[in-house]
């Protein structure tokens, strides 16, 4: 019997790079982005023999800017998946977008390439906001492309929000959420702004916190942000992920949940039979590997049993639901008491993690303190 597969594929050019980003992007030129395509097709028929043993339910396209390809490199991409892949009749099939990139034209070859769900880059309604972050886009521009994406009959849509953006206030954020929930996407991921060393948004906003919403407020923008989707019939079903009811990403609960998943292109990390694996290296040495894609995989590490049931933990509790033990008990063959007694003694007492029959799962006041409450299941 086949064994389920995501694949991941990562695309990493963008039009320009965004104050805030420090993902594996950047802007290319023509050449440089047909060199990656070709590069990418060989990387993905290499995998041939591997593919057999596996049935594909889901595909994320992600980046970078996925949507600044040409719709016929696109096309050419999708095309050594089916050729290498076999995928599942009702697949999810994600690709990340962002508004001012697609046409039309575009997003029907998205459709003919079996594209289901689009994940749009809206990040704020605010076009002070847009400019502040640097994004290419007006506000207009995006409903221009949301409306064009529903007019191609994609009935499967996720917008990404940031929150706690310089200036923000709790009433200023729930305007936002208000005039993005109205559009009726049928997911909505929020991101609250970290500032990355090595950014502009850092040596801007690192030294001057004040600038920045605090902590009270931006657990108030926090905790805004699930009543107010929850009035428009999102529920949360991870810490930054809110759904219409069935709308859930299969993909990234995979990640959540600990599933197999292939990561494909420059810097792309895969997980499979507990083993870790990422393309290392610059655009040169994977355009280089690619010539002779067995070479591909470098920087591979098995996991441990230790190491397989602190994911199990600190990756399952990023969902509502939680973890079950009766799932960890089958994993791995011991009750989860016996292995996280003093941990789950003082977050129970403590009111950080609440327990429902079989399920464990973060409370309120845990989601707000989740980094501090999931280290708690790290191994000495």
């Amino acid at each position: 019997m086949k064994k389920d597969l995501g694949l991941y594929l990562h695309i990493p050019f963008c039009m320009q790079k965004c104050g805030y980003c420090d993902f594996l992007s950047a802007a290319g030129s023509g050449e440089e982005k047909e060199n990656y395509v070709q590069a990418l097709e060989k990387e993905i028929r290499s995998y041939g023999d591997f593919a057999k043993g596996y049935r594909v339910s889901t595909v994320f396209v992600g980046g970078g800017t996925p949507s600044c390809l040409e719709a016929d490199q696109t096309e050419r991409i999708f095309g050594a998946i089916r050729d290498t892949f076999e995928i599942e009749k009702m697949p999810e099939i994600s690709m990340e977008m962002n508004p001012g990139t697609v046409t039309a034209g575009k997003l029907q070859a998205y459709k003919n390439c079996g594209i289901n769900r689009l994940s749009m880059g809206l990040q704020s309604v605010r076009n002070s906001n847009l400019k502040l972050l640097g994004r290419i886009h007006t506000f207009e521009e995006f409903l221009e492309s949301f409306r064009l994406a529903r007019e191609a009959g994609f009935q499967n849509i996720n917008l990404d929000l940031i929150s706690s953006l310089p200036g923000q206030t709790k009433e200023s954020w729930a305007e936002e959420l208000e005039t993005a929930a109205k559009l009726s996407p049928e997911h909505i991921s929020v991101y609250q702004l970290i500032l990355e060393e090595g950014t502009p948004f850092y040596e801007a906003y690192a030294g001057h916190p004040e600038l920045l919403p605090d902590e009270e407020m931006s657990r108030a923008i926090y905790e805004t942000t699930e009543e107010v989707l929850g009035e428009y019939g999102f529920h949360q079903y991870e810490i930054s992920n809110y759904a219409k009811e069935g709308r859930e990403c299969r993909h990234n609960l995979k990640y959540w949940e600990r599933g197999d998943y292939l990561g494909l292109g420059l810097g792309a990390a895969s997980m499979v039979r507990n083993m870790r694996m990422s393309n290392t290296g610059d655009m040169n040495t994977y355009l280089e590997k690619c010539k002779e894609p067995k070479t591909m995989r470098t920087d591979v590490q098995f996991l441990e049993e230790p190491q397989q049931i602190e994911e199990f933990m600190f990756l399952g509790l990023r969902k509502t639901r939680g973890i079950s033990k009766k799932e960890f008990r089958r994993i791995f063959g011991r009750d989860i008491e016996l292995v996280y007694e003093k941990a789950l003694e003082k977050l129970l007492s403590n009111g950080m993690l609440l327990e429902k029959k079989d399920r464990l799962y973060l409370s309120k006041e845990g989601v707000l303190l989740s980094n501090t409450v999931l280290s708690e299941f790290l191994f000495d």
